[in-house]
């Protein structure tokens, strides 16, 4: 089972329960999907966001996701949705090309820099003190902008 956040042009958000995501894209292209608030049939993904760790003393190494609708009090602006949208759709494009090496992000960026083994784009798992040693080593490294679930924890 797969949960999408939901969105419709009015800016009401909610939940859509899919059995895959071809489940999803044949509901929304057979007009079976309609916003619960206001019947709208112009329904989109909503992108989910990173957690940000609070500040102060206490930090999380996990990022987690988090519906944007909790980000405010006020429905998202629609040029933000699409920018969120845009940029979602990047990232999945991007990743395609991508492998993931999991927690071994660190060390396969290093080898690559290193010349220990071929350059690929990767995508994994870093603390933030992994991360900052890359940089600090020169080694180019960027956060993705939404969080990515591993392989295996896909359904």
């Amino acid at each position: 089972m797969i949960v999408y956040d939901l969105i419709c042009d009015q800016s009401h958000r909610f939940e859509g329960w899919f059995g895959s995501s071809d489940d999803y894209v044949e509901q929304l292209e057979r007009g079976l999907l309609s916003c619960p608030h206001c019947g709208s049939e112009a329904v989109t993904k909503a992108p989910m966001a990173p957690a940000v760790p609070a500040k102060g003393n206490t930090r999380s190494d996990t990022v987690t996701s988090r519906d944007t609708s909790q980000l405010s009090n006020q429905p998202m602006p629609p040029e933000v949705q699409q920018a969120l949208n845009k940029l979602a759709e990047a990232q999945a494009k991007a990743l395609k090309k991508s492998t993931w090496v999991g927690d071994k992000f660190a060390e396969t960026s290093r080898k690559m820099h290193y010349g220990e083994t071929d350059e690929k784009p990767i995508h994994g798992q870093a603390s933030l003190e992994e991360a900052q040693s890359l940089v600090d080593e020169g080694i180019a490294v960027a956060p993705l902008p939404f969080p990515v679930a591993p392989p295996d924890k896909l359904n």
